[in-house]
């Protein structure tokens, strides 16, 4: 008599339980769609979370979305400055997060290591992170030596530079690095170049700091990108590239793919690349008139 009544008290306790996780966390659904958000549920539980605009994300709704514990995708773009020092803390309990990409958050340096917590971490996307934020360099990024599955990493339209870069480097299990738009100079090729296990590269221009400031893609670029043996897709653009120089692609073993665009190439410029590099997919646009002349007014 004893175990038929407990097992009827089990019984209402899961049947009591299981509806109240599932009503909280439709309730947080429908709090966060009506903000914009596009909500993905499996098994009553929130697990992609994607904003397009985040611009209306404040401390509350950040730290709701970090009480979903089973969370594994968050992005958040259009402006996400509401995600700063003081909030960026509500996000450590999402130790699930695979999958973050964040467009406008205000974190500084230390910041940046608050979410070195994150530990399964594996692919990571700023744009526009800390943009002309005052004492921001990046070298946060060295704390994240603690991600022991972090794989692929962008990095765009950031006023971080060298040290930034240099912190990067640091981490060695990364296999796809995305870059442009950012304060970076020649140097940062280099330190880019010691990452022991990368296979994927995305290369654009820098973003001017002042008029004069020096271009972080060009020939003497290339020569740099040979050391990194472990390539096998490789994008370039924003440059004035010239054809002697590109061959020396040559000495990369793995290389399979190579994609060249806002560059003043020509077709029989890339017919002869192709000739070079045989085993190579090359991929090739021409500049428009457009693109001509903004790329000759970026790399004044």
């Amino acid at each position: 008599m004893k175990l038929h009544c407990l097992a009827m008290f089990v019984a209402i306790l899961l049947a009591q339980s299981t509806p109240l996780h599932a009503d909280t966390e439709a309730a947080t659904a429908r709090r966060l769609e009506a903000l914009g958000a596009t909500v993905v549920i499996k098994a009553d539980r929130i697990v992609e979370l994607s904003f397009r605009d985040s611009k209306r994300l404040e401390s509350q709704q950040w730290q709701e979305i970090g009480s979903l514990t089973h969370l594994k995708k968050l992005t958040a773009y259009g402006g996400a400055k509401g995600l700063n020092d003081e909030t960026v803390g509500f996000l450590v309990g999402l130790q699930e997060l695979e999958s973050l990409s964040l467009d406008g958050a205000q974190l500084s340096d230390a910041g940046l290591r608050k979410l070195a917590e994150l530990k399964r971490l594996k692919r990571v996307s700023f744009f526009h992170l800390s943009f002309r934020k005052d004492g921001f360099t990046g070298e946060g990024f060295s704390a994240w030596t603690e991600l022991p599955d972090l794989e692929s990493l962008t990095v765009a339209g950031m006023s971080m530079g060298d040290d930034g870069f240099r912190a990067i480097a640091t981490l060695t299990n990364l296999r796809q690095l995305r870059t442009w738009h950012t304060y970076r100079t020649e140097a940062s090729n280099a330190e880019i170049a010691k990452l022991p296990r990368l296979t994927t590269l995305k290369l654009g221009q820098r973003l001017p700091q002042r008029g004069d400031a020096p271009l972080s893609l060009s020939d003497a670029s290339l020569e740099t990108l040979t050391q990194i043996k472990t390539l096998e897709t490789l994008e370039i653009g924003e440059a004035d590239f010239h054809l002697p120089a590109l061959r020396q692609l040559t000495k990369l073993p793995r290389l399979k793919r190579l994609k060249i665009d806002r560059t003043y190439l020509s077709a029989a410029d890339i017919e002869a690349l192709k000739s070079a590099l045989p085993g190579v997919q090359i991929g090739f646009e021409p500049l428009i008139e457009d693109q001509r002349k903004k790329l000759d007014a970026y790399l004044k």
